[in-house]
């Protein structure tokens, strides 16, 4: 599906008369990014991409429509629901019990995780796009993490350094990434979720051990704010985290 994909996109900007160059222009994103998605190497499209692709190709949604299929094959159905809300988010608000979340992972974290998935990799990687959009303005990103996070060994002691020394460099105004400490007692015990403010309204991701479930009922929305506001509670404050993590990044030798 990812080569049908990038082969509307080649025929339907031939037609248009446009270079991939500018299209990346109309699009916002460089030339070789259009080679990507018409080639099908490297990161898959954002839905904020076919959007863009859609709108300047004349498309009629052609490319929206297909753009779900073109994960199918990496992502599980029941994590694609969750995917599409959180690419319109404005906010997010994500608790990780044992891993880094997604979109803050290295490329040699992701493949360490993934077990050298290139595809799977890839589409990991390519979800990041949102932290760094202009046309919508990137979500607010909230990270809480459990400081086992930081100890839970995914590939190499590099790769662990590179990856705690990425989480606090990213850092801003508009990320934050606090740490819960070992002995915290909190309600987020039982697993990692994220909360996403949506289109005026708020949806829920809950990982299990089989898989995940996105929510949005009141009462499970309800749940998973009160959860929320437990674990962030008993997290350190940003400065805090950001010495533990720097320091716990420096033992990763």
């Amino acid at each position: 599906m990812a080569a049908l994909f990038g082969s509307r996109v080649r025929r339907l900007r031939t037609a248009a008369g446009l270079t991939q160059a500018e299209l990346g222009e109309k699009t916002h994103v460089v030339a070789s990014r259009i080679t990507q998605v018409e080639r099908t190497s490297g990161a898959k499209p954002t839905l904020d991409l076919a959007r863009a692709l859609d709108q300047a190709l004349g498309a009629d949604d052609l490319l929206v429509d297909l753009w779900p299929y073109v994960y199918r094959e990496t992502f599980p159905d029941w994590s694609r629901a969750f995917m599409t809300h959180a690419e319109r988010a404005v906010s997010i608000r994500q608790y990780a019990a044992h891993v880094v979340p997604g979109l803050l992972q290295t490329e040699a974290y992701a493949r360490a995780l993934l077990g050298g998935d290139d595809q799977a990799v890839a589409a990991r990687l390519g979800r990041q796009s949102i932290l760094s959009r202009e046309d919508p303005p990137p979500p607010k990103l909230h990270c809480v993490l459990a400081e086992a996070v930081l100890h839970n060994q995914i590939g190499d002691a590099a790769t662990m350094r590179e990856q705690l020394e990425h989480l606090a460099a990213s850092v801003s105004p508009r990320l934050s990434v606090q740490i819960v400490p070992y002995g915290a007692v909190h309600l987020g015990i039982q697993g990692s979720f994220v909360i996403a403010d949506v289109d005026g309204g708020q949806v829920a991701y809950v990982e299990t051990a089989v898989r995940g479930m996105t929510l949005g009922s009141p009462e499970d929305l309800a749940a998973a704010t009160d959860v929320w506001e437990s674990v962030r509670t008993a997290a350190l404050s940003q400065a805090e985290s950001l010495e533990l993590i720097k320091r716990t990044a420096e033992r990763w030798t």
